[in-house]
């Protein structure tokens, strides 16, 4: 028979369970708002640099993609790393070294010595979502999961508002483009010099027990039982990710999601901007996409959790329909029309929403001793995809003159991620 003294203790050990739980949730968050400042300006800076360099839509989209290949070998590297050596020494770590990538960008004066130190920079940058998802993992279990990713997710979407205000903002001041890469990015290296003095990798490392493990699918608990007599090697983390069918899938449906997240983050700015890009008055319109964003993710999180119990293909599936309605009639407004704030909001709101469900997919596929390498191999897919879309987009709108047609481009992305998670029901 438990002793009352018995039921204090567990009680005051759960509470300060749900203390640390929000504390490194929150930390993690406030650490992630600040990364995009080091990698979603870039649309803010093409203007000005086609302007000053004469370089064109398509070889900018060419430094685009190349920031985004490289995140997405980089995140294939750097989550399995999250697994083995933990989350919050890598997440500091890509913070201060995106900063001085960043500062080192904004000298460029060629499409040579852009390129080398953006492509650098999206390696670094790769540091922070996969080991952040790691320490999540650890400290939140299933039940809760989706609505914590959903707050994360969440974080990243403010992180892109952070990201478009401050460019609109240093353009607004009279600053050139070089600025946009030096001035949003001290709050970076704050953050990540913040993060690394603050958050812990597991509650064991304060002295808490870790939360209850979920009970793993037959292949997980053969897998567990290896990683809890010998440890799992860097080999058998990826044999096993990458054997699994329905995360594959998984996979590939949010490459075609992140394609159209980042035709509309990257090419949104240069369409609204248009050729007077100092002084264009809707550049403002532009914020509602992020907003949109942010909103989406944390409302999607608790509806995978709340509504569809965690059913993650069905939020992905509805929310992706709906992106691809909404990016049909941005494309038919007009830009100056005052609808294209609800419909560009709306846009914003369902492409980037399914992002909270994705990621909480991969602890649910293949149990938390794999998520860093999980989140990993999937966010690789996601910027392979969101890389082959940008030069795609810009060759599109150099051979057309015509910024709209990046709707279209962003619809068909949304429906095929649609079709994709079909697969992965469960």
């Amino acid at each position: 028979m438990v002793s009352e003294s018995m039921k204090q203790e567990l009680v005051a050990d759960n509470e300060r369970m749900r203390f640390w739980q929000r504390c490194m949730l929150l930390l993690t968050m406030m650490c992630y708002l600040f990364y995009y400042t080091g990698r979603q300006t870039f649309g803010f800076a093409m203007p000005g640099i086609e302007a000053e360099l004469g370089i064109d839509k398509e070889m900018l989209g060419w430094i685009s993609a190349a920031l985004l290949w490289s995140y997405a070998i980089g995140q294939a590297i750097n989550g399995n790393l999250a697994d083995k050596y933990g989350g919050r020494r890598m997440m500091s770590v890509g913070a201060i070294l995106s900063t001085m990538l960043n500062w080192v960008t904004s000298f460029g004066t060629s499409f040579v010595s852009l390129i080398i130190p953006w492509g650098l920079n999206g390696y670094v940058q790769s540091m922070g979502w996969a080991p952040g998802s790691r320490v999540i993992s650890n400290w939140w279990p299933s039940e809760t999961r989706g609505r914590a990713y959903g707050f994360y997710v969440f974080a990243a979407g403010l992180s892109s508002v952070l990201a478009f205000v401050c460019s609109m903002v240093i353009l607004e001041l009279g600053f050139d483009w070089r600025w946009i890469f030096r001035l949003p990015v001290i709050a970076l290296l704050l953050a990540g010099v913040l993060y690394y003095l603050l958050a812990r990798d597991r509650p064991q490392d304060i002295g808490l027990l870790p939360h209850e493990k979920e009970k793993p699918t037959p292949t997980q608990a053969i897998s567990l039982e290896i990683s809890e007599q010998t440890g799992l090697s860097s080999w058998q983390r990826y044999r096993d990710v990458l054997s699994n069918r329905r995360f594959l899938l998984a996979a590939i449906a949010i490459g075609f999601q992140n394609a159209a997240r980042y035709g509309l983050l990257i090419w949104v700015p240069v369409h609204f901007l248009g050729t007077d890009w100092k002084d264009s008055g809707d550049k403002w319109i532009s914020v509602a996409l992020p907003v949109g964003m942010a909103l989406g993710a944390i409302a999607s999180g608790w509806i995978s959790d709340n509504v569809f119990r965690s059913n993650r293909s069905s939020v992905i599936i509805l929310f992706m329909v709906l992106a691809a309605g909404c990016s049909v009639v941005m494309y038919f407004l007009p830009r100056g029309s005052w609808l294209g704030i609800v419909a560009l909001f709306f846009t914003g709101f369902f492409a980037y929403g399914p992002q909270a469900a994705f990621w909480a997919l991969c602890p649910d596929m293949l149990g938390a001793e794999k998520v860093g390498t999980g989140t990993g191999v999937m966010n690789c897919f996601a910027y392979i995809f969101a890389g082959l879309g940008e030069p795609l987009i810009g060759g599109i709108i150099d051979a057309q003159n015509d910024t709209s047609l990046v709707f279209v481009v962003v619809a068909i992305s949304c429906l095929a991620s649609a079709v994709v998670a079909l697969g992965i029901r469960r």
